[in-house]
């Protein structure tokens, strides 16, 4: 996530470089390169055998990486979920660090025509690659009322799920949810009481994003690819602003850095048991009052780090 304007300020951007722990002649990931704020930080502290491989699924974000004229940096169209098969593909088989910052990002916001908020009357894409994939105009051209409920409840946590696709499938029969205002009218009208200084679609675009980009079926698929490329005391370092990003990552790295857990009474001393993958860095990390105060969307910003073993 970077700030809004012009300046794209990455979020816990010192603290997140700290947390990596960059080698000179080290191998990173930035998995979500964004507008590069994190990869230019670890590009100022790698050395000139120092490498750098950032991957967006976002076709602006590589378009704005190429602006970067760095031999040490490696630049990838693809989403994270596919961390592995990128490296495969660079014949790297083990890196020092991997870098998620997951979630939207502050120019997707934005940027009107990507649809992804309702301030503005756009095309209903929310796509992050535009290049492909459904779109959220399509997802509810064709799901069934079910279905949109429960990704409006899963992933937005909006208790008025039902009474909104129930209303989405009502209007739908009438024309097609083609723009933001369409949607974010239809949801206004479904949602009874309203959460103070929030809009009553925000939970609802939310869920359509979270859908339509699958971000918790990546970022549950990246993870444990990003352990099993770690090398010894290589760091990973994750930011997550929703609440169910971070439960996935604090539940990985948990048990992760735990022993296996077997049946009860299998006969199996401890010092028996194969070691954790990961060891935790520290405790979780929040924005400074200073930085939220200069950057709003950073105030649900928390960032978990491990290290492998």
């Amino acid at each position: 996530m970077t700030a809004a304007g012009d300046a794209h300020v990455s979020v816990l951007l010192a603290e997140a470089i700290a947390a990596l722990n960059v080698k000179q002649d080290g191998i990173y990931v930035d998995a979500t390169f964004g507008r590069g704020g994190h990869s230019r930080e670890i590009l100022a502290r790698l050395g000139e055998q120092g490498r750098l491989i950032a991957l967006d699924r976002d076709p602006a974000a590589i378009a704005a990486g190429r602006q970067i004229a760095d031999a040490r940096l490696t630049l990838v169209h693809a989403a994270f979920g596919r961390l592995g098969e990128v490296l495969d593909g660079l014949g790297i088989a083990k890196v020092d660090g991997v870098l998620l910052d997951v979630g939207v990002s502050s120019p997707q916001l934005d940027t009107p025509e990507r649809g992804m908020s309702f301030r503005f009357d756009a095309p209903l894409d929310m796509r992050m690659d535009t290049t492909q994939g459904e779109t959220a105009a399509d997802f509810l051209a064709r799901a069934d009322q079910r279905e949109i409920e429960r990704v409006v409840r899963d992933y937005g946590e909006e208790r008025f799920a039902h009474a909104i696709a129930k209303a989405v499938v009502a209007a739908r029969g009438e024309c097609r949810i083609s723009t933001t205002r369409q949607l974010a009218a239809i949801v206004e009208k479904a949602v009874l009481t309203r959460e103070p200084g929030q809009h009553p679609a925000t939970r609802s675009f939310q869920a359509l994003r979270i859908h339509v980009n699958r971000e918790l079926e990546e970022l549950s698929l990246v993870l444990p690819q990003c352990v099993g490329r770690l090398a010894s005391g290589g760091r990973l370092v994750v930011i997550a602003f929703h609440s169910l990003e971070d439960r996935i990552v604090k539940r990985f790295m948990r048990d992760a850095s735990q022993p296996p857990k077997l049946p009860k009474k299998l006969p199996v001393r401890a010092a028996e048991l194969p070691p954790p993958k990961l060891k935790l860095v520290g405790k979780p990390v929040f924005p400074s009052e200073a930085e939220v105060a200069a950057n709003p969307r950073a105030r649900s910003a928390v960032m978990r780090a491990a290290e492998a073993l």
